[in-house]
């Protein structure tokens, strides 16, 4: 194993491990307010709590990203979300966990997330650098891993809340901020720091945000992918937590069929991403992103729209979630092609924000939309209204410009000395 990529391989660790424990809380927290409150809508109203803070400071974290730098900012993101975390479950222990300090302490976990996970994200041109790599081959492994960990991560929540509960199921999640922090303060400690950019006069935080915001604003490449990847975000939403489980319920295949559909689905998103890491370089970027957007959007809603049995819907689940996997490879590249090293914390974390900015509204548009119109129309306008959003990008001649390569980490010989010395 070359000494130069060991940073990226506890970055990469560190991920998984992040991953799966925020996968468990995030079925754990959940069933923790619908056992001791029984109200679904407090439920609900727990996690749009943890959500919002976490859209909101992901946007405005960024120029804190950069001033910072990445490494700082998630380190201590990490040590402090291990508390925050962890006094839930210590507060259920003590009788002590009301429904409003539920409410304030989801709110600072989502708070502590929001730039915590920009910061994790903004590493990744340094970790590629150090390594030699192309940014295909390290977002291609992360995205593999994220498919992972939420695999193993609801069956592994599934098996804690059964056997030992859902609140000291949450302290799983409290420890993997910890050893998270700690695998990645030892794998990048020499990581080379980003300098920032000179500047005759001394700017604001107000005026370093509205510099992030101008540069995505006018990339239009950059803007197009924020914004179809918030209009996708909204409908994946709106298809996972209201359309899968009506499909589950009207049709009799249940619970179990569900969990396989996911599952299924997941693992090859996984297989996908792994390919992707080893092969996306090569791949034409433009035709790429046509070609997984269309087997991985419309069909994927077609098979439930017509009644298809489980069979074919666990194949169509095979080949579009296998498809889905070469999309963060790719995506991923662009973004961190495009923007400079100086802009970087600010532009992705706006990135970010805004692509996650309609995700609240899933659930809410997935609900009208079967209680309107019946499941089958609503399947058929969300599958639709995919197919548009991820084709319209595409038909902006700009958006071309995904395949030109401005920036791009430099690939050493085997045994040459890294930057970091």
């Amino acid at each position: 194993m070359r000494s130069d990529r060991l940073p990226m391989y506890g970055w990469l660790v560190a991920q998984a491990i992040s991953l799966l424990g925020t996968r468990v809380s995030m079925l754990a927290i959940p069933w923790l307010v619908l056992t001791t409150t029984g109200s679904a809508t407090q439920t609900g109203v727990v996690a749009a709590v943890e959500l919002t803070p976490l859209v909101l400071f992901k946007a405005v974290g960024g120029p804190l990203v950069d001033r910072l730098g990445p490494r700082r900012v998630a380190l201590t993101c990490d040590a402090l979300s291990l508390f925050v975390v962890g006094a839930i479950p210590l507060a259920h222990a003590a009788g002590a966990l009301s429904f409003p300090l539920l409410l304030v302490l989801v709110a600072l976990a989502g708070t502590l997330r929001g730039p915590g996970d920009a910061a994790t994200g903004a590493l990744i041109p340094a970790l590629a650098e150090g390594a030699g790599v192309r940014y295909e081959r390290i977002t291609g492994l992360s995205s593999a891993i994220e498919r992972g960990a939420s695999m193993a991560g609801a069956a592994l929540a599934g098996g804690l809340i059964a056997i030992v509960g859902p609140a000291a199921a949450i302290t799983v999640d409290a420890i993997s901020f910890g050893v998270c922090a700690v695998i990645l303060a030892v794998a990048t400690a020499g990581l080379p720091v980003v300098e920032r950019e000179v500047k005759e006069e001394p700017t604001s935080y107000a005026v370093e945000l509205a510099e992030g915001w101008r540069f995505l604003r006018k990339d239009a490449v950059l803007m197009s992918l924020s914004l179809m990847v918030a209009a996708t975000n909204l409908l994946d939403l709106a298809w996972s937590a209201v359309l899968m489980p009506v499909w589950a319920k009207e049709t009799g295949a249940g619970a179990g069929a569900l969990g396989l559909v996911f599952a299924v689905w997941a693992g090859a998103s996984m297989g996908g991403s792994v390919v992707a890491a080893a092969f996306g370089e090569r791949l034409p970027r433009f035709p790429t992103y046509v070609a997984a957007f269309l087997i991985t959007g419309l069909p994927r809603f077609l098979v439930y729209a017509v009644g298809s049995p489980l069979w074919v819907i666990l194949l169509t689940s095979v080949v579009g979630g296998c498809a889905s996997g070469f999309l963060n490879p790719v995506l991923g590249a662009v973004i961190f092609e495009r923007i400079p090293k100086h802009l970087l914390g600010r532009v992705s974390s706006l990135n970010t924000a805004l692509c996650w900015s309609l995700m609240p509204f899933g659930g809410i548009l997935g609900g009208v939309l079967v209680s309107q119109l019946g499941y089958v129309s609503a399947v058929v306008i969300v599958g639709i209204g995919y197919f548009v959003a991820t084709m319209a990008p595409a038909l902006l001649p700009s958006f071309r410009g995904m395949e030109r390569v401005p920036v791009q980490p430099e690939v050493r010989p085997a045994g040459s000395p890294s930057p970091a010395g």
